[in-house]
């Protein structure tokens, strides 16, 4: 859950907890953000566990200039974020 509060722009896994029992929702941004990673961890579920896919998003990545996932996320630009990282998550899926 901590990867998807980071992701998700908040602090607190609580927020995310939040969020799945509809008290609350993130902004449109960290909704599409979080719909991006989701994309991601889906291509990647196909040949990992979720503790490969969990670890992978924190994880340096030289497809990604050496950035975790999750940090090109949160902090690059929304399109060109999503891209990247949706690439790179393709390429480790398939390739390992």
């Amino acid at each position: 859950m901590r990867v998807v509060a980071y992701i998700g722009g908040v602090k607190s896994a609580r927020s995310v907890s939040t969020w799945a029992e509809g008290a609350s929702k993130p902004s449109e941004a960290d909704q599409q953000r979080l719909r991006d990673a989701f994309y991601a961890a889906a291509l990647l579920r196909e040949s990992y566990d979720a503790t490969t896919v969990q670890s992978w998003f924190r994880g340096m990545n030289p497809a990604l200039n050496d950035e975790a996932p999750a940090q090109v996320l949160r902090e690059g630009d929304q399109m060109k974020a999503a891209r990247d990282v949706i690439t790179a998550a393709k390429s480790f899926a398939h390739i390992g």
